[in-house]
């Protein structure tokens, strides 16, 4: 019974993470289809949209096939036209905790209703357009793993202020970068010009005022969060709760 039991553990191990893998593939093909069409070309040295969202793709290990029938989406070609949306939804958790989220969909309708009804079940509500959006601000993000690098201490935190970031901070064995949204292409092309290895590179928004959450609302808020992120439509999420 024991190698039974740990066989089905096992299978649910893989499928949770083969879900996150397929989810992270979503994600990165949508990018892909979406820089492509804004950027009109499917070349990565006259499309520097689509060179951030290649290299991000490739760093997940994504299969060539995968990027390139995203491409030609994003282009209108025989896998059909780009019909995606950029849409950015506000809404509020408990505690007073305001959540942002950002969401690549062909259908709106699906997607707000979605994240409705997780909010509704959760305890959580939307918010009117701007009435979160104010509490954060679009940065650059770069995220270098330190393991994967022959530059440490000094030589890295040089390397990282000669690039133009404006911030790093590190947690966990990960450097986190921060640089103005408008310079990311700029930063990323600096760093690896000094040999750095950079895990992802992103424009994502930054909570400018934390809130602090009470102890008995933590889960529930962390619940909130994780379930909309697993959403299909869902890019990415962020909050200003300080958990």
């Amino acid at each position: 019974m024991s190698g039974h039991s740990k066989w089905a553990t096992t299978k649910r191990k893989k499928a949770g993470i083969d879900a996150k893998r397929a989810k992270l593939f979503t994600k990165a093909a949508k990018l892909i289809t979406i820089a492509a069409r804004d950027g009109k070309s499917g070349d990565v040295m006259m499309n520097p949209g689509l060179r951030l969202a290649v290299d991000n793709a490739k760093a997940a290990s994504m299969p060539k096939e995968n990027i390139d029938r995203a491409i030609k989406k994003g282009l209108g070609g025989a896998e059909g036209g780009a019909m995606l949306e950029e849409v950015i939804y506000e809404a509020y958790a408990p505690g007073g905790t305001a959540i942002l989220i950002e969401c690549l969909t062909d259908n709106k309708n699906r997607a707000i209703g979605e994240i409705r009804a997780i909010l509704n079940k959760k305890g959580g509500t939307l918010a009117s357009s701007n009435s979160v959006n104010y509490l954060f601000k679009k940065v650059g993000q770069l995220l270098i793993e330190q393991a994967k690098n022959t530059l440490k201490g000094e030589e890295m935190e040089m390397a990282i202020i000669e690039s133009g970031a404006d911030d790093f901070a590190i947690e966990d064995g990960l450097i986190i970068v921060t640089c103005g949204f408008t310079e990311l292409n700029k930063v990323k092309t600096n760093l690896e010009a000094a040999g750095i290895k950079i895990d992802s590179a992103e424009i994502v928004h930054q909570a400018m005022v934390y809130n602090d959450v009470p102890a008995d609302k933590v889960a529930q808020i962390e619940t909130i969060i994780d379930l909309i992120d697993d959403l299909d439509d869902v890019n990415n999420v962020y909050s200003n709760a300080n958990l």
